[in-house]
């Protein structure tokens, strides 16, 4: 199995640190607001490399996190009048059911950073005391990056690159511009905890670190996040880490593209961030896994106005095949290896779902004509993808409520012209004159609809 590194800039080939044994982290939601489609998209991706994983024999143990104190959250909190603890739960609740309504799987180990600030003072006394770090009057604490000689090679950057790249702030204590903030000090009505330094809170970058630390140790072999995360966040997770323990930190970095819309890099700022909360009332949760697992994952996702509506149509499309498939008599059971074994060499290949998306289409075309004659070999392979791509999340549903949702809520209305020549024929009908009636029933179907007569009434449909 082959995967690109982030650090290597190369796709390797995938050998854990120990044996068969797995451990892996993504960087997971900032709770400062409600899940959007990045926030989705990325745990979508790592749950799909660990399934994947899993599948391939290795013995994992998936670790990811919710940010649940920085300065958005401490901003939302004073916006809302709403405790930061409190506002950060509220929104952890509301991320939860909008992951399970999309049946994204549950990491192995969940990680909060209000519930390991211990660790994360620990974290920083140590690289206090190596000479990382160092304390300012006001009760902060900075990393020396000028003490960590490697800085940069993540994202490739010189000491000059990651200054134009860095946000800088004013505080005249720092010793560099490119020092960051590894302990904040309380600012008045903020929360935080008491410290060696004096009131205050976790910067960002250290809470990964020491969750990290806490749930594997000093080394894990893979580590993913959003591709905007490479720098600073992970870059400054590399060289404090590596400062304390003097290990390499991650083996293998995975970064997944980003979400844009209309072209447009997704952001609040710009109001054009698509929260899933909306999204779901839309499409289903297979619609949206199938439009976002047709890019590689490393490439950026081009949101339009067609992805998600076109998504859902093509699953419509495979879901109706299905319930062609048992109206002919073909049992949907037994196996077909080839279509297993193509996904799996898809995926071993960078997780390239891409690539196996695209499969799904020639297979389709292949089981209709088996369908068509009578072949029980469809029914091996509609087995056979159900097992397989449920890996993706995808032909999990009961076929034939898809088609009927699907078909429902995607129904033209029927021209008022087509409706009266429809309750003419029925009039024609209770008046006895078949002559009438069967003239406007051809004349219905010339139209391109179909009539039927039950004691329901008139049903007219679009052929």
């Amino acid at each position: 199995m082959r995967l690109y590194n982030t650090l290597s800039g190369t796709k390797e080939e995938f050998k854990p640190i120990c044996g068969n044994k797995v451990n892996m982290y993504a960087c997971g939601i900032t709770v400062s607001g409600e899940a959007h489609i990045g926030h989705t998209y990325q745990a979508l991706i790592y749950d799909i490399i660990r399934k994947f994983l899993v599948k391939k024999g290795y013995d994992v143990t998936y670790a990811r996190n919710y940010t649940d104190v920085d300065d958005k959250i401490i901003a939302k909190s004073k916006e809302t009048g709403i405790p930061a603890d409190a506002y950060a739960k509220m929104m952890i609740k509301k991320i939860d059911k909008v992951m399970a309504e999309m049946e994204v799987g549950e990491p192995d180990v969940w990680l909060k950073a209000t519930e390991n600030i211990e660790n994360i003072i620990h974290f920083i006394s140590v690289l206090v005391e190596k000479g990382h770090a160092y304390p300012t009057k006001n009760g902060d604490v900075y990393f020396s990056v000028e003490s960590f000689p490697s800085y940069g090679r993540l994202s490739h950057r010189n000491t000059e690159d990651a200054l134009n790249g860095v946000r800088i702030d004013n505080d005249e204590q720092k010793k560099s511009p490119l020092d960051f903030a590894l302990w904040k000090s309380a600012k008045e009505g903020e929360i935080s905890w008491t410290s060696p330094w004096g009131e205050g809170r976790p910067g960002w970058h250290i809470e990964c670190s020491a969750m990290n630390k806490a749930a594997f140790g000093e080394q894990i072999d893979l580590h993913g996040g959003g591709r905007d995360l490479i720098f600073p966040h992970h870059e400054n997770e590399i060289a404090q880490t590596e400062a304390l323990t003097g290990k390499q930190f991650v083996k293998y970095w995975v970064h997944n593209g980003l979400i844009k819309v209309n072209g447009q890099k997704m952001s609040k700022s710009l109001g054009n961030s698509l929260l899933m909360s909306d999204l779901l009332k839309e499409y289903s949760n297979e619609a949206i896994k199938f439009a976002l697992l047709q890019t590689n994952y490393r490439n950026d996702i081009n949101i339009t106005d067609d992805l998600f509506p076109d998504a859902e149509k093509h699953l419509y499309e495979f879901y109706k095949v299905f319930v062609t498939a048992k109206n002919s008599g073909i049992k949907i059971e037994g196996e077909y290896p080839e279509i297993d074994q193509n996904f799996d060499e898809a995926l071993a290949d960078d997780f390239n779902t891409a690539l196996a998306l695209s499969a799904l289409f020639g297979y389709f075309k292949k089981i209709k004509s088996l369908i068509s004659v009578g072949d029980q070999t469809a029914g091996n392979m509609l087995s056979q993808i159900k097992k397989t791509y449920s890996l993706l999340g995808l032909f999990t549903k009961d076929e034939e409520d898809f088609v009927k949702n699907y078909e429902k809520n995607h129904a033209e209305p029927i021209p008022e012209e087509i409706t009266a020549l429809a309750n003419e024929m029925q009039n024609a009908r209770l008046n006895k004159d078949y002559v009438r009636a069967d003239a406007l029933r051809a004349e219905i179907i010339e139209k391109g609809y179909t009539v039927m007569i039950s004691k329901e009434g008139v049903t007219v449909k679009k052929v």
